[in-house]
Order: structure tokens, then sequence, then C-alpha cells
């Protein structure tokens, strides 16, 4: 049987990896072109950086419940073997599909967090034709990171229960008779 405890702690990280993701999109860094007459030139004013440390923590938090799922499950490929059957085949799916939304969310996350921290120091000269960019995060990758922990939270729990469930069933081939059964011959 699955661990309800197990379930609980990672729905509870995966939940505020969740709630970190969806901060950090709504308090992503902002620029605004400031002008400074007596040195003639334009230069890019960021407001707050909060955004990275949530990302960051969504990462970390994400990938604790990760790590929990998969030291619990021991990756799908070590210890007992699993009883044949649709529990088993749920559970290979779930597993490649769970990594797969996991690596997503943890590039999206990473990728927001590393974009939100990096602040342009360009000065710009006020009477040259160019155009000053103030690089800033772009909506929605947060969003994404957000989007791909909620399903990585989803396929994880379904993968760990029917990984469960499959080693659970497992019999060994003779019904857990230790040796061989030979009838008298005569």
């Amino acid at each position: 049987m699955a661990s309800k405890l197990l379930l609980i702690t990672v729905f509870v990280f995966d939940l505020i990896a969740f709630g970190l993701a969806v901060a950090a999109e709504q308090r992503r860094s902002t620029a605004k072109i400031v002008q400074d007459n007596d040195v003639n030139y334009n230069y890019c004013v960021y407001k707050s950086d909060i955004a990275t440390g949530y990302g960051v923590g969504a990462f970390l938090f994400l990938l604790v419940s990760q790590v929990l799922i998969m030291v619990a499950s021991r990756c799908f490929c070590c210890g007992k073997p699993l009883s044949p059957g649709g529990s088993r085949a749920c559970a290979i799916v779930l597993f490649i599909i769970c990594w797969v939304f996991f690596i997503i969310a943890e590039i999206c996350l990473l990728a927001g967090s590393v974009e939100n921290a990096y602040h342009t120091k360009y000065r710009h000269n006020i009477f040259a034709n160019k155009e000053l960019s103030c690089e800033t995060v772009r909506k929605g990758v947060f969003a994404a990171g957000a989007a791909f922990v909620f399903f990585t939270a989803i396929v994880s729990q379904f993968y760990y229960v029917n990984y469960s469930s499959a080693r659970e069933s497992f019999q060994p081939y003779g019904g857990g008779e230790t040796g061989v059964g030979m009838g008298t011959y005569k």
C-alpha cells in the first residue's frame, strides 16, 4: 500500500512549489528607462528582484518532492520486482511522463530565475539613435513552470500509487513454495 505520509509530504512540497512559482510570475522584475541629464545618459532601473528567490524556492521544493518519490520507489529500477499487469504498465508510463514534466518545470523555473536576476547595466548616450533595451524575464515563464509543477505533482502521485500497487501484489513464481514439488513416480 502506498505510504499516506509520503503522499501528504510530497503534496505539501508540490503545493509550496506551485505557490512560489505563481508568486514569482506575479512579482517578476520590471524595468524603466531613466534619463540622467547631468551626463547625458539613459540607464535601466529595475524594481524588486524577489521573483528570483521565489523561482529558486519553487525549483528546490519541486526537486525535494521528486527526490522523495524516487527514493521511495527506488527510482523504479531497484528493489523487488513488480507484478505484471495494469498497475505496472501504468507505473512505467507515469514514471516517464513524471520525469518529462519534472524536467520541463525545472527548466522553466531555473531559466526564469536566472533571467529575472540578470539586469542589464547598459548606459546609453541620449543623443545616439539606438533604442535602449532593459531586458526582463518574459511574461509566462514562471507561469509555465507553475503549470508543469502542477502536472508533475499529479502524475508523481499517481505514479507512486500504481508503483506501490504493483509492488505489493507481486507473488514469486510457484505461489510461494520454496522448492519444486515432485509427485511420486512408480
